[in-house]
Order: structure tokens, then sequence, then C-alpha cells
């Protein structure tokens, strides 16, 4: 699954701290990145988290658009609290701000990207955790895994191992049995594609119906034996002249004209 997803294909540009996690490089200069120890990073990772007891007090944030929805995905599953976007400067160092906030955890998408939230955990010692590709920077940085942190499959991928690894570790969830969540739901989905996808669908159905051919139901002749069966009660009453007569009030007489004069 992870390498189905790119999680091992860096950059072509490798930073000095990162060269422990870096296998081998391919002869067009991509730098394959080691699994093994991003599944071990990706394990340490979720003990780190669990380890803290508010599940709110983790605060994961990506102001790159390939991670917002699995950033989003991850909260809504571990109980964390999410940043997805822009970050306002001062979030965690200025207490006059609406939006000022006190995390024990910070998970990180890019550290690259989300520079001004790993600068800032430092002032106030906030560990970090960060997905980091073969150029990524590791300064304040506590733990770094090792992946491609570019591509959306790989970015959604990563999240949904570890939401899944630390709902496994805190008990909520069974490791004999499968995670009923889809590793879709934490994929990018840009809007035009699912317009896209959309119309196609739409236009399938209309195809669907064109060809369909047209079958009209024959009109139900009634024979003796249907009519036969049907209840006397139901049967509406026989034309007669004696029924079409108007029938006669039996005494009724029309008022005398000198009552009519006292009214």
């Amino acid at each position: 699954m992870m390498l189905s997803a790119g999680v091992h294909t860096g950059t072509k540009n490798s930073d000095d701290s990162m060269v422990e996690y870096i296998w081998r490089r391919r002869n067009d200069g991509i730098h394959i990145l080691n699994i093994g120890k991003t599944w071990e990073k990706l394990m340490l990772a979720a003990r780190i988290i669990v380890s803290i007891e508010n599940p709110a007090d983790v605060i994961a944030i990506s102001a790159r658009p390939y991670g917002m929805r699995a950033v989003l995905k991850f909260a809504h599953y571990t109980g964390a609290n999410s940043i997805a976007g822009r970050f306002t400067p001062g979030t965690f160092t200025n207490q006059i701000t609406k939006q000022y906030r006190e995390p024990r955890l910070l998970v990180v998408t890019d550290p690259r990207t989300d520079s001004q939230a790993v600068r800032e955990s430092s002032y106030v010692n906030i560990p970090v955790i960060a997905l980091c590709d073969s150029d990524s920077p590791l300064h304040f940085v506590d733990c770094a895994i090792p992946c491609n942190n570019k591509g959306k499959l790989s970015i959604g991928l990563m999240y949904w191992l570890l939401s899944r690894e630390v709902l496994r570790l805190r008990g909520n969830i069974s490791r004999d049995m499968d995670w009923d969540v889809p590793v879709d739901l934490f994929f990018h989905r840009d809007m035009e594609e699912l317009k896209k996808a959309d119309e196609e669908q739409q236009a399938k159905v209309e195809e669907a119906a064109i060809a369909a051919p047209a079958y009209e139901e024959a009109p139900v002749a009634l024979t003796e034996d249907v009519i036969e069966d049907v209840p006397a009660a139901d049967m509406p009453p026989a034309y007669t002249e004696e029924a079409a007569a108007p029938v006669e009030a039996s005494g009724w007489a029309p008022a005398p004209e000198g009552d009519a004069e006292q009214w």
C-alpha cells in the first residue's frame, strides 16, 4: 500500500539531516526513502500521540492543500484539533489573539511550508512530529517521519495509518479486524474532478435510460370470470326506469299562504 501510494519517492534534492533516511538514488536523480524507517517512525509517532492524556491537546497543521482534508479527518477520528490552511502568526505565542492555543503536541505535514508553526512551537517548548521529505529541514523537529509529503496519495495514506495506529493503541479498534474507514476519505479531492465525475455519471444514466426498451402495459379485458369474482356490494346498481323516476316524498305538503304572511 505504501509503495503504490508513492510514500518512498523523494525529491532530487536532499538535506544533510535526512541522509540517514535515504536508501539510494535512482538514475534520474530521485532519492528513494527507506520504507522500514518510515514504518518505525510512524509507530513511534503514534505512541507519542497516545501518551497525551487529552486528545484535544494535539494539533495537526497543514498549509499544503493536499494535506488539508487529511488533517481534518485525522482530527475527527482521533479527537485532536486541526488547523487547515494558513497559519496565523502568534497562535502559540500571542495571548491577546482570539485564536490563541496552548497545545502539548504538534503534528505538521511539511516543516518547510509550516515553518511558522514549527518556529513558534520552539518558543513555547511544544514537541513537533513532522512528515519530512528528502529535502525537508529538521530544525525544531523532534520526531521526523520520512515520507513523500508532496503527493496527495502519500499524505492521505500516512495520516490514515497514523490514525489507525493511534486508535489501536488506545483500544478503540482491534488489531484482528480491519478498520472500517476507507483510506479514500483522507485523500484530497479537487472540485473540478468531482464535477467532471458527476457529469460523466449523469451522462451514463441518461444513455442507459435512452437505450432501455420501453414496455407498454396491455389493457386488461374484463371477462365473465373477473366480473363474477367482484362482490355484489361493490357492484353499481343497474339502471332502470323505476330507478330513474323521481321519488315522491310522502307526508309533505306546501305551507298555506296565510301562514306565510304571519312570518
